[in-house]
């Protein structure tokens, strides 16, 4: 299956103004990317990033449910070698089910965590392609292999997103594209500040993600917790999903 290192590439980052988008930037800098592109909806944001290295740091205005915003990014970004959908919503977390009618903040989380990868890699798949196939790097959450009941909505898009990210591996591979789908546990981001988990920092998975990827890895646990996840995800699922519900 393909390899990638990330020297030398360029890099294409949604969601990169702060969290595990910004580790992403910050290590494929130090990993020697030649060309970051670094999204976020208000390039105010990014400006760190941009003082980090402004000759090879981009900054681009990037909502990832904006099909106008999207095509403008993919015409202006025709060498990308490495698309990573990191740009997430947690808009229902805490919202059981029952709890309201208002499906707002559901929908939100499916517009951003699911219909915004099939849109960005709509978009960027041919680019890969026309330059050597590269990798699409899927950012999703082990909330998506196994529900948490405090984030139905948000579980529920992070599930849609790993049948999507199957999907796309399964398309891609005849380009050569390596398709990765990254399973992170709690992470020590402003969404997931009040989750009350042992958290892994995102600079810690920005690094075992690019360690990956430059592997062949396809799916991807990048922290402690999300290796047990997996671990108890393949001896008994249904005892998983218990442990879920009481979590």
């Amino acid at each position: 299956m393909p390899e990638l290192n990330i020297k030398d590439k360029i890099i294409f980052i949604t969601g990169a103004n702060r969290g595990i988008g910004k580790a992403f930037a910050l290590k494929a800098l130090e990993l020697g990317a030649k060309k970051v592109y670094a999204c976020s909806r208000d390039v105010d944001k990014l400006e760190d990033l941009v003082a980090a290295d402004d000759k090879r740091v981009i900054p681009v205005a990037l909502d990832v449910t904006n099909q106008d915003q999207i095509n403008a990014a993919a015409a202006s970004a025709k060498d990308v070698d490495v698309l990573i959908n990191n740009a997430g919503m947690g808009a229902s977390l805490g919202a059981p089910v029952f709890a309201t009618e208002d499906e707002t903040g559901m929908r939100t989380e499916l517009d951003v965590n699911y219909f915004g990868i099939i849109k960005m890699t709509r978009a960027f798949a041919s680019i890969l392609k026309d330059n050597g196939g590269g990798a699409l790097v899927n950012i999703i959450s082990v909330a998506g292999l196994a529900n948490f009941p405090f984030a139905p909505g948000y579980s529920a898009s992070k599930h849609a997103a790993h049948a999507m990210t199957q999907n796309l591996r399964a398309e891609l591979a005849v380009q050569g594209t390596l398709v990765s789908g990254v399973y992170p546990g709690p992470i020590d981001t402003d969404m997931a500040k009040d989750l009350p988990f042992d958290k892994a920092s995102p600079e810690s998975v920005a690094e075992k993600v690019f360690a990956a990827i430059a592997e062949g890895e396809e799916d991807i646990f990048p922290d402690p917790y999300a290796v047990d996840f997996a671990k108890a995800l393949k001896a008994d699922r249904k005892a998983l999903e218990k442990r879920n519900a009481t979590a």
